[in-house]
């Protein structure tokens, strides 16, 4: 089961904090939701296990990334 942590606004942010999750020992995966404007997601959801997520927030607050409710 996979928890949505982080919801970034364009394709570049999500995968700078995708890398981010990376190196720091996560898994994670990326997901384009909303609608699409020029071609593009509107945002992307970023999802770890659930089993992770609470030290994934932990990470992303260390690097002063608010993670979604």
């Amino acid at each position: 089961m996979w928890k949505v942590i982080y919801i970034a606004p364009t394709q570049e942010r999500a995968e700078s904090l995708k890398k981010l999750l990376a190196d720091n020992g996560f898994l994670c995966q990326l997901k384009a939701v909303g609608s699409h404007r020029n071609g593009k997601a509107a945002a992307i959801e970023i999802s770890v296990p659930v089993l992770e997520a609470e030290e994934a927030y932990e990470v992303l607050a260390e690097h002063g990334f608010r993670p979604c409710a």
